[in-house]
């Protein structure tokens, strides 16, 4: 299964990855900034960066819900925030995270385990009457195989939400080759 991006998720969202001061409240301060103008979040993940103190949050934001300039001002109103870049989908790395409990009686574990070896998961506990398992990809990959896994019984699922980061130019790969 390929990860390409076929923009099929992207439609009306807008990848922003906003760069901000590790402080308490800070993502309070920022998810509140979006309840409060309306905002819709389509999806939001946020990590501590290589740098000391500072966290990137990475904002899926939908674009039917407010210009993507408006969402970007507001932003940058708040004291903690440094730097914001869009991420160009055709530009960027994405990833996200699925976990899932399915269950698994004999005579369907087969299928499962041949659904999660396809598309490149991990199978991560096995039980009597059920699987745990995972997948990362692209998001796109994530909603294919996820409507594939409907056909069974699924127990639990959570997905990560997105994180990217910009492709490197072809330059920049070619000198770390060498």
């Amino acid at each position: 299964m390929s990860s390409q991006t076929n923009d099929r998720s992207d439609v009306g969202h807008h990848i922003l990855s906003v760069l901000v001061q590790n402080r308490p409240g800070v993502l309070a301060r920022v998810s509140g900034l979006f309840a409060r103008r309306g905002y819709n979040i389509f999806s939001l993940a946020v990590a501590p960066t290589a740098e000391p103190g500072m966290s990137r949050i990475t904002i899926v934001v939908d674009v039917e819900s407010a210009p993507l300039e408006q969402i970007v001002k507001q932003l940058f109103k708040l004291i903690d925030v440094v730097k914001i870049s869009e991420l160009d989908p055709r530009r960027s790395v994405e990833r996200e995270l699925l976990l899932a409990t399915v269950r698994a009686e004999p005579n369907a574990r087969g299928q499962i385990i041949e659904l999660v070896t396809i598309f490149e998961g991990k199978i991560l506990a096995v039980g009597a009457g059920a699987i745990t398992l995972s997948l990362d990809g692209h998001p796109d990959k994530l909603d294919d195989f996820e409507e594939l896994l409907e056909g069974y019984d699924i127990m639990e699922l959570q997905r990560t939400g997105r994180v990217a980061l910009p492709k490197l130019d072809r330059g920049a790969r070619l000198r770390l080759a060498n």
